[in-house]
């Protein structure tokens, strides 16, 4: 449970106070009048994206969230106080959904982004504010408005720049763990990767975020697997690294099982930009390497990259290939000064 990406939360607004009905009562003021005051509004539901949160991890011990109610008004023109407001903290990339885990109500993908979920109700009028020339003293005052109560869905989708897609096993967290500082889960069975991870990468004085994401299989859209959920990590992402093995004999069927899967998972995933790149060459020779590079470019249609993570081999050619394809106001450039290094 150290990474949760969609959760159910249970929210409510504060319900308003109700109006007051009181008049004044001192000894040597005759005919005082109405001094009811007003209730006080009910506490609003908020949800705000934050820096330093990379999870939902927090909503698995908290899921309901209840603001505070108003008060209600009291005599000598006095007006209830409003109950305080509630703000879910959230990581930047989480989508609010409605119930029915369809509708987006917001989607909070800049730092400070907030978005009212739920408005707390309206005080009721006191008898004060009844008061006229033709009614001078006014017996009635109006409830609170009560609380919005809703059920919603939050859902998680990571901000990286790269995407990284492939079969399990294909290679993604070597690659991963070899261009960055971080260190994925690396074994030699399926499913090593069971949570998304992100990582810097650097090339050329620029840095721009790398998603690992678990492994598709055949029938992801359909739950086999480990389902093809973790695809949202992916959405937001400037273009995709498709990494698919040397060494498997099937590398035509490899690639077209992906393809298969982003279009059955829907939305543009499928039309996005896609490095193509046959991955584990180190294994192979030059014979081998050719005729599955032949076999790889005749099934997607166009140009394949060859790269071995582990070796090294042709990783900085694709970094900047993937550099091309993001845009400069995603990338974050190095400055002189944090490329030299710290000396005693």
């Amino acid at each position: 449970m150290k990474f949760l990406d969609l959760c159910k939360v249970y929210i409510r607004s504060g319900g308003g106070g109700g109006g007051c009905v009181s008049f004044r009562r001192e000894k040597y003021i005759e005919y005082g009048g109405p001094d009811g005051g007003d209730g006080g509004t009910g506490g609003s539901v908020w949800a705000e994206a934050v820096d330093g949160l990379n999870t939902l991890i927090d909503f698995r011990y908290q899921q309901h969230f209840f603001a505070k109610n108003g008060q209600p008004g009291m005599g000598k023109q006095r007006t209830g106080k409003d109950g305080d407001d509630i703000i879910l903290r959230v990581p930047v990339g989480t989508e609010i959904l409605d119930e029915d885990q369809e509708t987006v109500i917001a989607d909070l993908t800049e730092l400070g982004q907030r978005v009212q979920l739920a408005r707390g109700g309206n005080g009721g009028w006191g008898n004060l504010h009844f008061k006229s020339a033709t009614n001078q003293a006014p017996r009635r005052a109006n409830p609170g408005q009560e609380g919005v109560e809703r059920t919603l869905w939050l859902r998680l989708k990571l901000i990286a720049d790269v995407g990284l897609l492939g079969l399990p096993n294909a290679g993604k967290s070597t690659f991963l763990a070899a261009t960055s500082n971080a260190r994925p889960k690396i074994a030699d069975y399926p499913f090593t990767t069971l949570h998304p991870n992100l990582g810097v990468v650097g090339v050329d004085n620029t840095e721009f975020v790398v998603a690992d994401i678990p492994g598709l299989i055949e029938g992801a859209s359909e739950g086999r697997g480990l389902g093809d959920l973790f695809l949202g990590h992916v959405e937001r992402c400037a273009v995709l690294l498709h990494l698919i093995d040397g060494t498997s004999e099937t590398v035509a069927e490899d690639y077209h099982t992906i393809i298969g899967e982003l279009e059955a998972y829907g939305g543009d995933l499928a039309e996005k930009p896609r490095v193509t790149v046959l991955n584990k060459v180190d294994a192979l020779d030059e014979e081998e390497r050719a005729t599955r590079l032949k076999e790889l470019q005749k099934a997607c249609g166009g140009d394949v990259m060859m790269m071995s993570g582990v070796a090294g081999e042709g990783v900085i050619e694709v970094l900047r290939t993937l550099r091309q394809n993001i845009d400069n106001d995603r990338l974050r450039f190095r400055t002189s000064e944090e490329e030299e290094t710290w000396q005693p």
